[in-house]
């Protein structure tokens, strides 16, 4: 027969009163059935736990061992259950995260990881710098949790959230003839820049970034003559400082500072990238609920 851990906590009861009528108003319980437990105890642990007279109960030798373990067990016990409580309510555990190059360039981001971070100090954020179309690979095999992305077209086992609206913008050397041409609205059209040389970033950074700029460009006319692509987009804005050719990066992209350097907003409206937060659609975890939850919360009061 098993022993039960009502058992265990009666004998602690007992153990810790030495006395039964306290240790049964304690458990708010009877003493003849607080008896009774003890002695089913007794039977299936093959020992005496107790030396009990008219005058006084005490431990025995193999009650006192008996003791250090029970209160081991329990311990343990309790310690499992406020474990799954706090991993119910996402304060533990480890959490998957897939962000874009970009992403972090966006003030946003970070900031709603840092509060997340010193809002569930012991979950174990795992952060993956993946393209978009890598993240949502990794996401339907179940690598990540969320994915950070830029707008795509996702499979139906995924359901996405947008963020915010990243405006895309020209980059351009300060000297740049366009330059003289903007007006009140400081505004580039972006046919001014048909003749220019492109430095993009490339397909396979899978930012989507490369396929909207060439339709940008294709809608005002033109397809644009790119003459290096890179991964980084502080690579694109200093090859744009050397006077490779121009740019259209997302406007997060602004805080690279990089002199003689001039980020223009564009004129046409349809120059606008979305973040998007992205998970499975049959997501359970409570740690994924309350990281979307603050992460849109975040973004949205910033």
């Amino acid at each position: 027969m098993s022993i039960e851990l009502r058992h265990l906590r009666y004998f602690l009861a007992v153990a810790d009163e030495l006395h039964f009528g306290r240790a049964a108003e304690r458990l708010g319980m009877s003493q003849p059935p607080l008896s009774q437990q003890i002695r089913q105890l007794e039977e299936r642990v093959g020992a005496r736990l107790f030396t009990r007279t008219n005058r006084r109960v005490t431990l025995t030798d193999a009650g006192t061992l008996f003791l250090v373990e029970a209160q081991d067990i329990l311990a343990r016990v309790d310690h499992a259950i406020a474990l799954a409580q706090r991993a119910q309510r996402g304060e533990v555990g480890e959490l998957r995260i897939g962000f874009t190059r970009s992403t972090p360039l966006s003030g946003h981001i970070p900031r709603a990881i840092f509060a997340f971070r010193q809002a569930a100090p012991s979950v174990q954020l795992q952060l993956q710098e993946m393209n978009s179309l890598t993240q949502i690979d990794a996401l339907l095999d179940r690598r990540l949790q969320v994915g950070i992305v830029r707008g795509n077209v996702l499979p139906d086992t995924l359901v996405s959230k947008r963020l915010f609206r990243d405006p895309l913008v020209a980059v351009l050397r300060e000297d740049h003839p366009a330059m003289a041409r903007l007006g009140k609205s400081r505004r580039l059209r972006i046919e001014w820049l048909a003749q220019e040389s492109f430095v993009l970033f490339g397909r396979s950074a899978g930012a989507g970034i490369h396929d909207h700029v060439i339709a940008l460009c294709r809608h005002a006319g033109f397809t644009p003559r790119v003459v290096q692509d890179a991964h980084e987009a502080s690579t694109i804005v200093g090859l744009v400082a050397a006077g490779l050719g121009v740019s259209i990066l997302p406007a997060s992209c602004e805080h690279i500072g990089v002199a003689g350097v001039a980020y223009v907003p564009l004129a046409d409206p349809a120059a606008m990238s979305e973040i998007h937060v992205v998970h499975q659609r049959d997501e359970r975890s409570p740690l994924v609920a309350r990281f979307v939850r603050l992460l849109l919360t975040h973004v949205r009061e910033s």
